[in-house]
């Protein structure tokens, strides 16, 4: 396959995950994907990183896609780092290639750890209704949706907008403050899209649900057990949740999104993230995300037969809602085959930010990456993000 033909099939495989607004998949399969994680295929020999391949995937920044881009590949073949673009268009000064930025919908994978670790402790069950840890909350008509399908995106709870339908309205209301609850409720006054457990619908919703859960059962702040649990320890000490304040604090590279058929170009570095909260409001960087994702799938963070859960996809029967394609999320991640392996991994958007952690489940390439996308919450992938999976991994593979 050519690396034209090859761009083209992961263009159309990838979308990225969105952490506020209308919902895409995050490394959606390919063709039918692995039904429950195991390395049931044998992976290709551990080669080094394509220097080179990951050197041209960056470079020319800025130009119309993107203005910055952070790569981090750690694994047993070896490790590589690379940054190119700027900090921002004013001063025109070179990228801080350990800069934070918006995770997005990478918040996810924490949030699954944080309620699969309170499920080992015995303090939630997936497999019980989560009405039964919300009940004033989880009205009847979704008494039947349980915390694993909160996780793995098949509770049927429909989406709810918080922002406006158009980029002008979401600029207009960047500084609005939202409230978990409400949103929770807001949602549930309207019908299910679908019975639970049927069928799978990417959407920040369930894990809404998911942070407000965590919450009621620890009685404490969402932001303080993830952080009590997972930063902590792991010593992750440039990832942070925002809370209200807008901005990003401590170094970072600008984020730029388009605008208009003239292509204003605007600054939404400061830009709210209440909307997104467990589902997407993390801040961080590559280092902290690198080192999170090696402890994650090496079980540090959840331990036990529970990290499996992160592993396995729903029932070959449950079909993505409106398409009809195979079910691609499991607990916090999805799947696909890139280069002959199985990687699994998320991907987030915020506006000026796309983010992406992504891995073999023996840990022999890693991948972190964040790009300062022009239009982070576009419906097709940012290409200057599909060269650098392409140069990390390879092209997708069927089976």
């Amino acid at each position: 396959m050519n690396t034209r033909t090859s761009r083209t099939v992961v263009a159309a495989a990838l979308v990225l995950g969105i952490a506020a607004g209308p919902a895409a998949p995050a490394l959606a399969a390919a063709g039918t994907p692995a039904a429950t994680g195991h390395a049931a295929q044998k992976e290709p020999a551990r080669e080094a990183p394509d220097a080179g391949a990951l050197r041209a995937a960056i470079q020319g920044l800025p130009k119309d896609d993107a203005t910055a881009a952070l790569v981090r590949i750690s694994g047993t073949g070896g490790g590589w780092r690379g940054s190119s673009g700027v900090h921002d268009l004013a001063s025109g000064q070179p990228a801080d290639p350990d800069g934070r930025f918006r995770a997005g919908s990478v918040t996810k994978v924490f949030t699954a750890a944080v309620v699969l670790q309170l499920a080992g402790e015995g303090r939630i069950g997936l497999d019980r209704p989560a009405r039964h840890y919300l009940p004033d909350l989880i009205p009847g008509a979704y008494g039947k949706v349980t915390v694993r399908q909160l996780l793995n995106h098949t509770s049927g709870i429909p989406s709810v907008g918080s922002g406006g339908d158009t980029l002008e309205e979401w600029y207009a209301h960047r500084f609005d403050l939202h409230d978990a609850a409400e949103t929770v409720r807001e949602a549930t006054a309207h019908r299910p899209d679908f019975a639970p457990g049927t069928q799978q619908h990417y959407a920040n919703i369930g894990y809404t649900v998911a942070g407000l859960l965590i919450e009621r059962v620890t009685g404490d702040t969402y932001a303080s057990q993830v952080s009590r649990r997972i930063l902590e320890p792991l010593r992750l000490k440039d990832t942070y949740f925002p809370g209200t304040d807008p901005t990003i604090r401590g170094p970072h590279n600008h984020g730029y999104q388009l605008f208009g058929t003239a292509g204003e170009l605007r600054d939404v570095t400061v830009w709210g993230a209440t909307d997104a909260w467990a589902a997407g409001d993390l801040i961080s960087t590559t280092a902290d995300l690198e080192r999170f994702t090696r402890a994650l799938f090496s079980g540090q963070v959840v331990r036990g037969p529970l990290l499996q859960e992160m592993f396995t996809l729903p029932g070959a029967s449950v079909r993505e809602y409106g398409t009809g394609k195979p079910a691609a999320f499991s607990a916090g991640l999805s799947v696909m085959r890139l280069g002959g392996r199985e990687v699994w991994g998320k991907t987030g958007g915020r506006w000026g930010y796309n983010t992406a952690v992504a891995a073999t489940r023996d840990l022999s390439r890693t991948l972190v990456y964040s790009v300062n996308a022009t239009d982070a919450k576009g419906e097709d992938m940012n290409p200057t993000a599909m060269n650098i999976v392409v140069a990390a991994f390879g092209a997708p593979s069927a089976g």
